[in-house]
């Protein structure tokens, strides 16, 4: 329960971790949007202001003939406009629609006054705001507000007469309030789009999280269930000893060949202990670190050694061992891989000893050695009970049985096929299974061969310290 809650806590910290950064991340998105959309209008409203008071200045300077002086072509020109005195507001004119300048200055946002070289408001024109600042500032672009409140953009230009003397200043400026409208629309946008982006995401957050967690939870029951198994196996031998020595503590006096008995079991149970904990190392160093003292190693050999080393252990189970090998007297039939010699006859001996402990008296076990493209083939084929397809995913998982009545009887930890998937794993090779219920087994193994290796070597040297204890623990 408690592994559970921190699982849980765990899975939660990650989709809050998840959620934090995307939100960031997309608070972030949302910023630089709004202000590449705001400058982006910033940009096409300048450009339009500037295009408007270009056409209007070039339109009208060719006309003006003294300084702080408006023409009459003006008022054919701007058709409300309307000259301003000291003291007094400029009254707009109605407009007429069919009186203009192309059009540009009748429209609603935008309005035109005029400056005397010394800063004095002389006429306006277009839609002229009430309440706008008339102190002239000189600097060409500004952001001005109206008694209202209500922003304008406008630009100021130098007006000058057809003699080239300074006449004065031309402001064309635009009502901002189509331009803030749709800003505002881009914040309520991103201000209702935002949460609900971030409720998605913590969703999103919640799934990926207990996908990313499902893996580790896998790895964590996986520990759990070896801790068990592994604590299980070594209780079995354990109890057995201590049952043994309690038994023997018990009895007044112990002739030799009771304590000869005893000593013996204690013996077989130390054995069976020792055996489990050096298949726990072997798996634990195949895990952690890639094969050591690599060699050239002939598979024919190591199979034929094999083959004669376990005959008497497949005679004395009533069952025939055969190998079904290359010629090793034709030299270039001879198989040699890259790796570990001690792993490999370790590896083949698995297989073997797996297949005739469950292969009932008079079946067959044969070994062929084969060649496919740049793999050495192995195959075990077993005339045994064989294994259910339910069962053949699950058959290499460590301390797994197919048949647990079976396996203690034989004194099998199930550690016999993991250990072979690790040396196969470890040598880069391919591991497969075929198995029909009541008609036997064949494992297949294809490593990859060494073809720079000396054809002609001769037999790896046998280490056989490894197999008297199988033979003791079959026995």
């Amino acid at each position: 329960m408690n592994q559970n809650k921190l699982f849980r806590l765990t899975r939660v910290r990650l989709a809050l971790y998840y959620a934090l950064v995307m939100g960031l991340i997309l608070s972030l998105c949302a910023f630089g949007f709004y202000r590449a959309v705001f400058h982006a209008h910033v940009v096409a409203l300048d450009n339009e202001i500037e295009s408007v008071a270009g056409t209007l200045h070039d339109s009208l300077e060719l006309k003006l003939q003294q300084p702080g002086r408006l023409e009459p072509i003006a008022h054919q020109l701007f058709p409300n406009i309307d000259n301003c005195t000291i003291g007094a507001s400029c009254i707009q004119q109605p407009l007429d629609s069919k009186r203009h300048f192309l059009g540009i200055v009748t429209k609603s946002s935008y309005y035109v006054r005029f400056f005397d070289t010394s800063g004095k408001l002389i006429a306006t024109a277009g839609s002229y705001p009430q309440g706008l600042p008339t102190v002239f500032n000189q600097k060409t672009w500004q952001f001005i507000k109206d008694s209202k409140g209500k922003e304008y953009h406008q630009i100021t230009v130098n007006l000058h007469t057809q003699s080239y003397q300074d006449w004065g200043y031309m402001q064309v400026g635009r009502s901002l309030e189509e331009f803030n409208g749709y800003l505002d629309s881009v914040k309520l946008t991103l201000a209702l789009g935002l949460p609900m982006a971030m409720a998605m995401i913590a969703i999103a957050s919640w799934w990926l999280a207990g996908l990313a967690m499902q893996p580790i939870y896998q790895s964590y029951r996986q520990i759990q269930q070896f801790t068990a198994d592994a604590a299980h196996e070594l209780r079995t031998p354990l109890a057995a000893t201590g049952a043994t020595v309690e038994s023997a503590l018990l009895m007044p006096q112990l002739e030799e060949e009771e304590t000869r008995d005893i000593l013996q079991t204690i013996r077989r149970q130390n054995q069976r202990l020792t055996i489990l904990v050096a298949d726990l190392l072997m798996l634990a160093r195949l895990d952690k670190q890639p094969i050591k003292q690599q060699e050239i190693c002939c598979l024919n050999d190591i199979i034929s050694d094999l083959i004669e080393e376990f005959q008497a252990m497949a005679n004395a189970a009533g069952i025939t061992l055969t190998s079904g090998l290359i010629s090793i007297n034709n030299a270039h039939q001879l198989l040699n891989i890259i790796g570990n010699t001690d792993q490999l006859y370790r590896l083949i001996s698995n297989l073997i000893v797996n297949a005739i402990q469950y292969t009932p008296r008079e079946g067959e076990v044969t070994v062929f050695l084969n060649r496919s493209d740049n793999y050495a083939v192995i195959k075990v084929q077993d005339t045994g009970i064989g294994i259910p397809q339910h069962e053949l995913p699950h058959i290499f998982d460590r301390f797994y049985r197919v048949s647990s009545d079976r396996s203690r009887s034989t004194g099998g930890s199930g550690l016999g096929l993991a250990i072979v998937r690790a040396i196969v794993k470890a040598h880069k090779g391919k591991l497969n299974v075929q198995s029909e219920l009541g008609k036997g087994s064949t494992f297949t193994v294809q490593l990859p061969l060494e073809t720079t290796a000396l054809k002609n070597k001769g037999s790896v040297s046998l280490f056989k310290g490894w197999y008297h204890s199988l033979r003791n623990r079959s026995s």
